[in-house]
Protein backbone atom coordinates (compact mmCIF):
# COMPACT_ATOMS: atom_id res chain seq x y z
CA UNK A 1 0.00 0.00 0.00
CA UNK A 2 1.61 3.51 -1.54
CA UNK A 3 1.91 6.46 1.28
CA UNK A 4 -0.73 8.07 -0.66
CA UNK A 5 -3.19 5.30 -0.36
CA UNK A 6 -2.57 5.60 3.69
CA UNK A 7 -2.81 8.99 3.14
CA UNK A 8 -6.52 9.06 1.22
CA UNK A 9 -7.93 6.48 4.31
CA UNK A 10 -6.67 8.84 6.83
CA UNK A 11 -8.64 11.70 5.06
CA UNK A 12 -11.55 9.37 4.28
CA UNK A 13 -11.81 8.36 8.44
CA UNK A 14 -11.33 11.50 9.50
CA UNK A 15 -14.54 12.83 6.93
CA UNK A 16 -16.33 10.37 8.70
CA UNK A 17 -16.81 8.39 5.32
CA UNK A 18 -18.24 4.92 6.83
CA UNK A 19 -21.26 3.66 6.83
CA UNK A 20 -23.82 3.07 9.91
CA UNK A 21 -21.02 -0.02 10.51
CA UNK A 22 -18.87 1.93 11.30
CA UNK A 23 -17.18 0.75 7.62
CA UNK A 24 -15.35 2.62 5.46
CA UNK A 25 -17.97 3.29 2.42
CA UNK A 26 -15.54 2.66 -0.37
CA UNK A 27 -16.97 2.38 -4.16
CA UNK A 28 -16.29 -1.17 -5.92
CA UNK A 29 -13.21 -0.78 -8.13
CA UNK A 30 -11.46 1.01 -4.91
CA UNK A 31 -8.55 -1.14 -3.61
CA UNK A 32 -9.83 -0.88 0.07
CA UNK A 33 -11.96 -3.57 1.59
CA UNK A 34 -14.13 -3.49 4.70
CA UNK A 35 -12.33 -3.69 8.48
CA UNK A 36 -13.98 -1.99 11.38
CA UNK A 37 -13.14 1.70 12.35
CA UNK A 38 -12.10 1.18 16.00
CA UNK A 39 -8.82 3.20 16.47
CA UNK A 40 -7.52 6.73 14.76
CA UNK A 41 -6.54 6.79 11.41
CA UNK A 42 -3.06 5.91 12.36
CA UNK A 43 -3.81 3.25 13.95
CA UNK A 44 -6.52 2.56 10.79
CA UNK A 45 -4.28 2.59 8.37
CA UNK A 46 -1.54 0.36 9.56
CA UNK A 47 -4.25 -2.45 10.45
CA UNK A 48 -5.35 -2.33 6.78
CA UNK A 49 -1.90 -2.70 5.56
CA UNK A 50 -1.74 -5.47 7.32
CA UNK A 51 -4.99 -6.77 6.10
CA UNK A 52 -3.89 -5.51 2.47
CA UNK A 53 -1.28 -8.59 2.62
CA UNK A 54 -3.41 -10.80 5.08
CA UNK A 55 -3.49 -13.88 2.69
CA UNK A 56 -0.35 -15.59 1.22
CA UNK A 57 0.70 -11.23 0.52
CA UNK A 58 -2.86 -10.32 -0.64
CA UNK A 59 -6.25 -8.74 0.94
CA UNK A 60 -8.05 -11.56 3.26
CA UNK A 61 -11.09 -11.06 1.10
CA UNK A 62 -8.87 -13.11 -1.50
CA UNK A 63 -9.23 -15.89 0.75
CA UNK A 64 -12.84 -15.83 1.76
CA UNK A 65 -13.69 -15.44 -2.26
CA UNK A 66 -11.42 -18.47 -3.77
CA UNK A 67 -13.14 -20.76 -0.58
CA UNK A 68 -16.45 -19.68 -1.63
CA UNK A 69 -15.67 -20.50 -5.26
CA UNK A 70 -13.97 -23.61 -4.26
CA UNK A 71 -17.17 -24.92 -2.93
CA UNK A 72 -19.14 -23.16 -5.99
CA UNK A 73 -16.89 -24.86 -8.49
CA UNK A 74 -17.21 -28.25 -6.45
CA UNK A 75 -20.94 -28.58 -7.04
CA UNK A 76 -20.38 -27.07 -10.67
CA UNK A 77 -17.63 -29.62 -11.86
CA UNK A 78 -19.38 -32.68 -9.69
CA UNK A 79 -22.40 -32.25 -12.04
CA UNK A 80 -20.34 -31.78 -14.80
CA UNK A 81 -18.29 -34.69 -14.32
CA UNK A 82 -21.49 -36.60 -14.23
CA UNK A 83 -23.59 -35.04 -16.89
CA UNK A 84 -22.16 -36.44 -20.15
CA UNK A 85 -21.96 -39.45 -18.88
CA UNK A 86 -25.64 -39.76 -17.59
CA UNK A 87 -27.20 -38.61 -20.42
CA UNK A 88 -25.18 -40.56 -23.00
CA UNK A 89 -24.90 -44.12 -20.34
CA UNK A 90 -28.56 -43.93 -19.63
CA UNK A 91 -31.22 -40.61 -19.74
CA UNK A 92 -30.74 -40.30 -23.55
CA UNK A 93 -31.01 -43.80 -24.72
CA UNK A 94 -34.15 -44.61 -26.42
CA UNK A 95 -36.00 -46.49 -23.17
CA UNK A 96 -35.08 -43.32 -21.34
CA UNK A 97 -34.73 -40.13 -23.02
CA UNK A 98 -39.09 -40.10 -23.16
CA UNK A 99 -39.24 -39.39 -19.68
CA UNK A 100 -37.72 -35.88 -20.08
CA UNK A 101 -40.17 -33.27 -20.29
CA UNK A 102 -39.69 -31.00 -22.95
CA UNK A 103 -37.10 -32.56 -24.33
CA UNK A 104 -38.49 -33.54 -28.09
CA UNK A 105 -38.96 -29.72 -28.46
CA UNK A 106 -35.15 -29.28 -27.42
CA UNK A 107 -33.88 -32.91 -29.52
CA UNK A 108 -35.64 -31.07 -32.56
CA UNK A 109 -34.30 -27.55 -32.25
CA UNK A 110 -30.82 -29.13 -32.09
CA UNK A 111 -31.68 -31.50 -35.34
CA UNK A 112 -33.21 -28.75 -37.13
CA UNK A 113 -29.19 -26.81 -36.68
CA UNK A 114 -26.79 -30.35 -37.02
CA UNK A 115 -28.75 -33.18 -38.62
CA UNK A 116 -30.21 -36.36 -36.88
CA UNK A 117 -28.06 -36.86 -33.80
CA UNK A 118 -27.18 -40.57 -31.92
CA UNK A 119 -27.72 -40.77 -27.83
CA UNK A 120 -23.87 -39.55 -27.97
CA UNK A 121 -23.47 -37.04 -30.43
CA UNK A 122 -27.50 -35.59 -28.56
CA UNK A 123 -25.43 -36.03 -25.09
CA UNK A 124 -22.83 -33.94 -26.35
CA UNK A 125 -24.33 -31.35 -28.04
CA UNK A 126 -26.63 -30.55 -24.99
CA UNK A 127 -23.70 -30.86 -22.74
CA UNK A 128 -21.89 -28.38 -24.75
CA UNK A 129 -25.13 -26.28 -24.71
CA UNK A 130 -24.88 -25.91 -21.19
CA UNK A 131 -21.56 -25.40 -20.64
CA UNK A 132 -21.67 -22.55 -23.27
CA UNK A 133 -24.66 -21.38 -21.43
CA UNK A 134 -22.89 -21.44 -18.32
CA UNK A 135 -20.65 -18.69 -19.70
CA UNK A 136 -23.42 -16.80 -21.43
CA UNK A 137 -25.53 -15.52 -17.96
CA UNK A 138 -22.88 -14.12 -16.37
CA UNK A 139 -23.69 -11.13 -18.63
CA UNK A 140 -26.76 -10.27 -17.66
CA UNK A 141 -25.76 -11.57 -14.17
CA UNK A 142 -23.34 -8.56 -14.04
CA UNK A 143 -25.93 -6.03 -15.07
CA UNK A 144 -28.21 -7.12 -12.73
CA UNK A 145 -26.02 -6.88 -9.76
CA UNK A 146 -24.24 -3.27 -11.53
CA UNK A 147 -27.69 -1.74 -11.91
CA UNK A 148 -29.70 -3.08 -9.82
CA UNK A 149 -29.30 -5.73 -6.90
CA UNK A 150 -25.70 -4.92 -6.13
CA UNK A 151 -23.03 -8.06 -6.50
CA UNK A 152 -24.05 -9.39 -2.39
CA UNK A 153 -27.72 -9.76 -2.95
CA UNK A 154 -26.97 -11.12 -6.96
CA UNK A 155 -24.45 -13.66 -5.39
CA UNK A 156 -26.77 -14.84 -2.69
CA UNK A 157 -29.89 -15.37 -5.51
CA UNK A 158 -27.35 -17.38 -7.53
CA UNK A 159 -26.16 -19.92 -5.37
CA UNK A 160 -29.65 -20.56 -3.85
CA UNK A 161 -31.32 -21.53 -7.22
CA UNK A 162 -27.58 -23.12 -8.27
CA UNK A 163 -28.29 -24.94 -4.54
CA UNK A 164 -32.17 -25.93 -6.11
CA UNK A 165 -30.87 -27.28 -9.78
CA UNK A 166 -28.43 -29.92 -8.19
CA UNK A 167 -31.16 -31.28 -6.51
CA UNK A 168 -33.72 -31.42 -9.26
CA UNK A 169 -31.23 -33.45 -11.32
CA UNK A 170 -32.76 -36.38 -9.10
CA UNK A 171 -35.59 -36.56 -11.16
CA UNK A 172 -35.56 -37.46 -14.62
CA UNK A 173 -38.45 -35.76 -15.73
CA UNK A 174 -36.75 -32.05 -14.31
CA UNK A 175 -33.41 -32.47 -16.56
CA UNK A 176 -34.46 -29.07 -18.39
CA UNK A 177 -35.64 -27.46 -15.49
CA UNK A 178 -33.01 -28.40 -13.65
CA UNK A 179 -30.44 -27.47 -16.15
CA UNK A 180 -32.25 -24.02 -16.41
CA UNK A 181 -31.97 -23.03 -12.80
CA UNK A 182 -28.14 -23.91 -12.81
CA UNK A 183 -27.64 -21.56 -15.73
CA UNK A 184 -29.68 -18.55 -14.05
CA UNK A 185 -27.86 -19.18 -10.89
CA UNK A 186 -24.25 -19.43 -12.40
CA UNK A 187 -25.24 -16.28 -14.13
CA UNK A 188 -25.69 -14.68 -10.96
CA UNK A 189 -23.07 -15.94 -9.31
CA UNK A 190 -20.30 -16.25 -11.70
CA UNK A 191 -19.01 -12.79 -12.82
CA UNK A 192 -19.77 -10.92 -9.38
CA UNK A 193 -17.51 -12.72 -7.29
CA UNK A 194 -14.94 -12.65 -9.79
CA UNK A 195 -15.29 -9.10 -10.23
CA UNK A 196 -14.90 -8.77 -6.33
CA UNK A 197 -11.43 -10.14 -6.63
CA UNK A 198 -11.26 -7.28 -9.21
CA UNK A 199 -11.96 -4.58 -6.40
CA UNK A 200 -9.61 -5.67 -4.01
CA UNK A 201 -6.82 -4.05 -5.65
CA UNK A 202 -6.00 -0.93 -6.96
CA UNK A 203 -6.01 -0.52 -11.03
CA UNK A 204 -2.09 -0.48 -11.37
CA UNK A 205 -1.53 -2.87 -8.16
CA UNK A 206 0.36 -6.05 -10.45
CA UNK A 207 -0.60 -8.71 -7.66
CA UNK A 208 -4.20 -8.29 -9.70
CA UNK A 209 -2.86 -11.06 -12.10
CA UNK A 210 -1.50 -13.52 -9.69
CA UNK A 211 -4.81 -13.02 -7.53
CA UNK A 212 -6.71 -14.51 -10.11
CA UNK A 213 -4.09 -17.35 -10.49
CA UNK A 214 -4.86 -18.22 -6.69
CA UNK A 215 -8.32 -17.70 -7.03
CA UNK A 216 -8.03 -20.53 -10.42
CA UNK A 217 -6.01 -22.24 -7.55
CA UNK A 218 -9.22 -22.76 -5.50
CA UNK A 219 -11.38 -24.15 -8.55
CA UNK A 220 -8.53 -26.52 -9.38
CA UNK A 221 -8.37 -27.94 -5.86
CA UNK A 222 -12.59 -28.21 -6.24
CA UNK A 223 -11.83 -29.84 -9.70
CA UNK A 224 -9.62 -32.59 -7.89
CA UNK A 225 -12.30 -33.23 -5.23
CA UNK A 226 -15.27 -33.24 -7.12
CA UNK A 227 -14.81 -36.01 -9.46
CA UNK A 228 -13.98 -38.09 -6.90
CA UNK A 229 -16.90 -37.15 -4.47
CA UNK A 230 -19.79 -36.67 -6.91
CA UNK A 231 -18.51 -39.11 -9.77
CA UNK A 232 -17.64 -41.76 -7.35
CA UNK A 233 -20.83 -41.48 -5.90
CA UNK A 234 -22.76 -40.89 -9.31
CA UNK A 235 -20.91 -43.63 -11.04
CA UNK A 236 -20.69 -46.61 -8.32
CA UNK A 237 -23.88 -45.82 -6.19
CA UNK A 238 -26.83 -44.47 -8.11
CA UNK A 239 -26.52 -41.14 -10.51
CA UNK A 240 -28.65 -39.21 -8.39
CA UNK A 241 -26.20 -39.27 -5.24
CA UNK A 242 -23.60 -37.90 -6.72
CA UNK A 243 -25.78 -34.34 -8.08
CA UNK A 244 -27.32 -34.38 -4.62
CA UNK A 245 -23.63 -34.76 -3.35
CA UNK A 246 -22.99 -31.35 -5.35
CA UNK A 247 -25.93 -29.72 -4.40
CA UNK A 248 -24.53 -29.89 -0.53
CA UNK A 249 -21.16 -28.49 -1.93
CA UNK A 250 -23.20 -25.32 -3.17
CA UNK A 251 -25.06 -24.54 -0.09
CA UNK A 252 -21.60 -25.04 2.06
CA UNK A 253 -20.10 -22.07 -0.84
CA UNK A 254 -23.07 -20.11 0.08
CA UNK A 255 -22.29 -19.41 4.04
CA UNK A 256 -18.81 -19.32 3.60
CA UNK A 257 -19.61 -16.24 1.16
CA UNK A 258 -21.77 -15.00 3.82
CA UNK A 259 -19.40 -15.78 6.63
CA UNK A 260 -16.42 -13.76 4.75
CA UNK A 261 -18.78 -10.35 3.57
CA UNK A 262 -17.40 -8.09 6.09
CA UNK A 263 -14.00 -8.46 4.50
CA UNK A 264 -15.24 -7.75 0.99
CA UNK A 265 -15.46 -4.94 -1.27
CA UNK A 266 -18.26 -2.64 0.22
CA UNK A 267 -21.64 -2.27 -1.81
CA UNK A 268 -21.93 1.30 -3.72
CA UNK A 269 -24.70 3.31 -2.98
CA UNK A 270 -27.68 1.90 -5.05
CA UNK A 271 -30.31 4.06 -6.71
CA UNK A 272 -31.34 7.31 -5.15
CA UNK A 273 -28.59 6.91 -2.55
CA UNK A 274 -26.29 7.50 -4.91
CA UNK A 275 -23.17 10.15 -4.73
CA UNK A 276 -21.63 12.10 -7.42
CA UNK A 277 -18.68 9.87 -6.83
CA UNK A 278 -20.50 6.65 -7.51
CA UNK A 279 -22.24 7.73 -10.65
CA UNK A 280 -20.28 5.98 -13.51
CA UNK A 281 -18.79 9.11 -15.81
CA UNK A 282 -18.95 8.63 -19.77
CA UNK A 283 -17.01 6.71 -21.67
CA UNK A 284 -13.40 8.60 -22.94
CA UNK A 285 -12.32 7.33 -26.32
CA UNK A 286 -9.72 5.28 -25.24
CA UNK A 287 -12.30 2.95 -22.94
CA UNK A 288 -14.49 2.80 -26.02
CA UNK A 289 -11.65 1.67 -28.09
CA UNK A 290 -10.49 -1.06 -25.23
CA UNK A 291 -14.00 -2.54 -25.04
CA UNK A 292 -14.32 -2.76 -28.46
CA UNK A 293 -11.08 -4.66 -28.86
CA UNK A 294 -11.80 -6.80 -25.81
CA UNK A 295 -15.23 -8.07 -27.38
CA UNK A 296 -13.28 -8.35 -30.74
CA UNK A 297 -10.69 -10.96 -28.87
CA UNK A 298 -13.57 -13.38 -28.02
CA UNK A 299 -13.01 -15.47 -31.24
CA UNK A 300 -9.30 -15.91 -30.47
CA UNK A 301 -10.20 -17.03 -26.73
CA UNK A 302 -12.69 -19.26 -28.09
CA UNK A 303 -9.80 -21.17 -29.95
CA UNK A 304 -7.82 -20.81 -27.09
CA UNK A 305 -9.83 -23.30 -25.05
CA UNK A 306 -10.97 -26.00 -27.00
CA UNK A 307 -8.61 -28.54 -26.40
CA UNK A 308 -9.05 -28.08 -22.60
CA UNK A 309 -12.89 -28.09 -23.01
CA UNK A 310 -12.96 -31.09 -24.75
CA UNK A 311 -11.01 -32.73 -21.37
CA UNK A 312 -14.62 -32.82 -20.52
CA UNK A 313 -16.59 -33.80 -23.35
CA UNK A 314 -15.44 -36.21 -26.44
CA UNK A 315 -12.24 -37.16 -23.96
CA UNK A 316 -14.22 -39.02 -21.74
CA UNK A 317 -16.11 -40.63 -24.36
CA UNK A 318 -13.01 -41.46 -26.45
CA UNK A 319 -11.55 -42.68 -23.41
CA UNK A 320 -13.90 -45.41 -22.57
CA UNK A 321 -13.63 -46.63 -26.08
CA UNK A 322 -10.00 -46.42 -26.51
CA UNK A 323 -8.33 -46.65 -22.79
CA UNK A 324 -7.46 -49.58 -20.31
CA UNK A 325 -9.55 -48.34 -17.18
CA UNK A 326 -8.07 -50.79 -15.08
CA UNK A 327 -5.51 -50.62 -12.63
CA UNK A 328 -4.53 -53.53 -10.16
CA UNK A 329 -7.92 -55.42 -11.07
CA UNK A 330 -9.89 -52.26 -10.36
CA UNK A 331 -12.45 -50.46 -12.82
CA UNK A 332 -11.43 -46.52 -12.62
CA UNK A 333 -14.58 -44.54 -12.99
CA UNK A 334 -13.94 -42.29 -16.06
CA UNK A 335 -14.61 -39.64 -13.87
CA UNK A 336 -11.69 -39.67 -12.32
CA UNK A 337 -9.47 -38.57 -15.41
CA UNK A 338 -11.15 -35.13 -14.28
CA UNK A 339 -9.22 -35.51 -10.73
CA UNK A 340 -6.46 -36.38 -12.39
CA UNK A 341 -6.81 -33.42 -15.10
CA UNK A 342 -7.28 -30.96 -11.88
CA UNK A 343 -4.62 -32.44 -9.72
CA UNK A 344 -1.63 -31.29 -12.65
CA UNK A 345 -3.69 -28.47 -13.25
CA UNK A 346 -3.16 -27.36 -9.63
CA UNK A 347 0.16 -28.26 -9.61
CA UNK A 348 0.96 -26.21 -12.92
CA UNK A 349 -0.80 -23.04 -11.88
CA UNK A 350 1.40 -22.89 -8.49
CA UNK A 351 4.53 -23.27 -10.63
CA UNK A 352 3.38 -20.63 -13.13
CA UNK A 353 3.38 -18.73 -10.09
CA UNK A 354 6.24 -19.31 -8.83
CA UNK A 355 7.96 -18.83 -12.39
CA UNK A 356 6.73 -15.48 -12.74
CA UNK A 357 7.17 -14.25 -9.56
CA UNK A 358 11.09 -15.60 -10.34
CA UNK A 359 11.05 -14.06 -13.52
CA UNK A 360 9.87 -10.76 -12.47
CA UNK A 361 12.39 -10.49 -9.87
CA UNK A 362 15.28 -9.61 -12.54
CA UNK A 363 13.16 -9.26 -15.99
CA UNK A 364 9.76 -7.32 -17.19
CA UNK A 365 7.07 -9.65 -16.37
CA UNK A 366 5.16 -9.89 -20.04
CA UNK A 367 1.50 -8.54 -20.14
CA UNK A 368 -1.49 -10.65 -20.41
CA UNK A 369 -1.99 -11.08 -23.37
CA UNK A 370 2.05 -12.31 -24.58
CA UNK A 371 1.14 -14.55 -21.49
CA UNK A 372 -1.94 -16.14 -22.82
CA UNK A 373 -0.19 -16.84 -26.61
CA UNK A 374 2.64 -18.67 -24.82
CA UNK A 375 -0.17 -20.19 -23.32
CA UNK A 376 -1.77 -20.96 -26.29
CA UNK A 377 1.55 -22.50 -28.06
CA UNK A 378 2.12 -24.44 -24.71
CA UNK A 379 -1.74 -25.96 -25.02
CA UNK A 380 -1.77 -26.97 -28.43
CA UNK A 381 1.07 -29.40 -28.10
CA UNK A 382 -1.68 -31.86 -25.69
CA UNK A 383 -4.02 -32.75 -28.56
CA UNK A 384 -1.26 -32.90 -30.67
CA UNK A 385 -0.01 -35.56 -28.40
CA UNK A 386 -2.61 -37.83 -28.49
CA UNK A 387 -2.41 -38.37 -31.68
CA UNK A 388 0.25 -40.84 -31.14
CA UNK A 389 -1.84 -43.69 -29.14
CA UNK A 390 -4.88 -42.66 -31.75
CA UNK A 391 -2.86 -43.29 -34.92
CA UNK A 392 -1.81 -46.61 -32.77
CA UNK A 393 -5.11 -47.60 -32.57
CA UNK A 394 -6.36 -46.79 -36.04
CA UNK A 395 -2.95 -49.41 -36.75
CA UNK A 396 -4.81 -52.25 -34.97
CA UNK A 397 -3.19 -51.46 -31.49
CA UNK A 398 -4.69 -52.51 -28.55
CA UNK A 399 -6.09 -50.38 -25.74
CA UNK A 400 -4.16 -47.30 -24.95
CA UNK A 401 -2.37 -47.15 -21.17
CA UNK A 402 -4.09 -44.46 -18.76
CA UNK A 403 -1.00 -42.98 -18.68
CA UNK A 404 -1.88 -41.29 -21.88
CA UNK A 405 -4.50 -39.42 -19.88
CA UNK A 406 -1.47 -37.96 -17.43
CA UNK A 407 0.28 -37.07 -20.31
CA UNK A 408 -2.19 -34.75 -21.96
CA UNK A 409 -3.68 -32.99 -18.71
CA UNK A 410 0.31 -32.60 -17.99
CA UNK A 411 0.57 -30.51 -20.92
CA UNK A 412 -2.30 -29.02 -21.59
CA UNK A 413 -2.37 -27.36 -18.10
CA UNK A 414 1.29 -25.70 -18.16
CA UNK A 415 -0.77 -23.84 -21.29
CA UNK A 416 -4.33 -23.28 -19.84
CA UNK A 417 -2.52 -21.76 -16.40
CA UNK A 418 -1.55 -19.05 -18.47
CA UNK A 419 -4.89 -18.83 -20.42
CA UNK A 420 -7.94 -18.72 -18.81
CA UNK A 421 -6.71 -16.86 -14.94
CA UNK A 422 -4.74 -14.13 -16.83
CA UNK A 423 -7.34 -13.25 -18.97
CA UNK A 424 -10.06 -13.00 -15.95
CA UNK A 425 -7.02 -10.73 -15.15
CA UNK A 426 -7.00 -8.44 -18.35
CA UNK A 427 -10.27 -8.02 -18.63
CA UNK A 428 -11.14 -7.16 -14.85
CA UNK A 429 -8.12 -4.39 -15.27
CA UNK A 430 -9.63 -3.00 -18.54
CA UNK A 431 -13.03 -3.15 -17.71
CA UNK A 432 -14.19 0.89 -17.09
CA UNK A 433 -15.90 1.50 -13.88
CA UNK A 434 -19.21 0.73 -13.10
CA UNK A 435 -18.92 -2.41 -15.55
CA UNK A 436 -16.67 -4.44 -14.28
CA UNK A 437 -19.24 -6.98 -14.02
CA UNK A 438 -20.90 -6.65 -17.40
CA UNK A 439 -16.84 -7.06 -18.92
CA UNK A 440 -16.42 -9.84 -16.76
CA UNK A 441 -19.39 -11.51 -17.82
CA UNK A 442 -18.42 -10.45 -21.72
CA UNK A 443 -15.24 -12.50 -21.12
CA UNK A 444 -17.17 -15.45 -20.10
CA UNK A 445 -18.82 -15.20 -23.68
CA UNK A 446 -15.68 -17.08 -24.90
CA UNK A 447 -16.41 -19.74 -23.19
CA UNK A 448 -19.98 -20.06 -24.31
CA UNK A 449 -19.25 -19.96 -27.62
CA UNK A 450 -16.12 -22.58 -27.20
CA UNK A 451 -18.22 -24.61 -25.47
CA UNK A 452 -20.56 -24.95 -27.72
CA UNK A 453 -18.55 -25.56 -31.01
CA UNK A 454 -16.53 -28.06 -28.35
CA UNK A 455 -20.15 -30.07 -28.10
CA UNK A 456 -20.09 -29.87 -32.07
CA UNK A 457 -16.26 -30.92 -32.60
CA UNK A 458 -17.32 -33.81 -30.01
CA UNK A 459 -20.06 -35.09 -32.62
CA UNK A 460 -16.84 -35.77 -35.30
CA UNK A 461 -16.06 -38.78 -33.12
CA UNK A 462 -18.39 -40.73 -34.54
CA UNK A 463 -17.31 -40.12 -38.36
CA UNK A 464 -13.61 -39.17 -38.09
CA UNK A 465 -10.20 -40.75 -36.95
CA UNK A 466 -8.91 -39.86 -33.25
CA UNK A 467 -5.57 -38.27 -34.71
CA UNK A 468 -7.29 -35.95 -37.12
CA UNK A 469 -10.01 -35.16 -34.34
CA UNK A 470 -6.94 -34.54 -32.05
CA UNK A 471 -4.38 -32.89 -34.55
CA UNK A 472 -7.90 -30.25 -35.58
CA UNK A 473 -7.71 -29.04 -32.17
CA UNK A 474 -4.11 -28.57 -32.33
CA UNK A 475 -4.13 -26.61 -35.47
CA UNK A 476 -6.98 -24.53 -33.53
CA UNK A 477 -5.44 -23.68 -30.62
CA UNK A 478 -2.10 -22.98 -32.57
CA UNK A 479 -3.98 -20.60 -34.39
CA UNK A 480 -5.07 -18.39 -31.42
CA UNK A 481 -2.10 -18.21 -29.94
CA UNK A 482 -0.52 -16.02 -33.45
CA UNK A 483 -3.75 -14.46 -33.45
CA UNK A 484 -3.34 -13.28 -30.02
CA UNK A 485 0.43 -12.13 -31.12
CA UNK A 486 -0.94 -10.15 -33.84
CA UNK A 487 -3.22 -8.51 -31.88
CA UNK A 488 -0.40 -7.52 -29.07
CA UNK A 489 2.05 -6.38 -32.01
CA UNK A 490 -0.86 -4.22 -33.87
CA UNK A 491 -3.12 -3.23 -30.79
CA UNK A 492 -1.05 -3.96 -27.51
CA UNK A 493 -0.04 -0.01 -26.52
CA UNK A 494 -4.19 0.28 -26.04
CA UNK A 495 -4.14 -2.69 -23.56
CA UNK A 496 -1.50 -1.39 -21.33
CA UNK A 497 -1.73 -0.88 -17.91
CA UNK A 498 -2.13 2.48 -16.35
CA UNK A 499 -0.16 2.11 -13.32
CA UNK A 500 -0.59 5.90 -12.11
CA UNK A 501 -2.61 5.54 -8.84
CA UNK A 502 -5.77 7.12 -8.39
CA UNK A 503 -5.74 10.99 -7.11
CA UNK A 504 -8.00 11.48 -4.06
Amino acid sequence: MTDGTRGRLRIASAAGDVDSRGLCARPPGSPLTSIPLTAGSDATSDARARHDRAFLGHPAGLGWLSFCELWERFSYYGMQALLVLYLSNYLFLPQTIGQVAGMDALRHAIENVTGPRSPQQLASAVFGLYVGLVYLTPIFGGLIADRFLGRTRTVVIGALLMAAGHFLMAFEAALLLALGCLLLGVGCFKGNIAAQVGDLYAPGDKRRASAFQIFMLAVQIAVIAAPIVCGTLGEKVGWHWGFGSAGVGMLIGLVVYLAGRRWLPPEAPRGAARTAADVRPPLGRRAVLQVVLLVAILPLLMLSIVGNQQYNNGFPLWSQQHMDMTVGGFEVPVTWLQAVDALLSTTTMLASLAFWRWWATSRREPDEITKMALGCFAAAAAPALLMIPALAIEGGGARISILWSFAYALVNNIGFANIMPVGLALYSRAAPRGLQGVMIGIYYLHLFFGNSFVGWLAGLLEVMPGSKFWGLHAVLVAAAGVGLLVVKLAFGKLLDADETPPQA
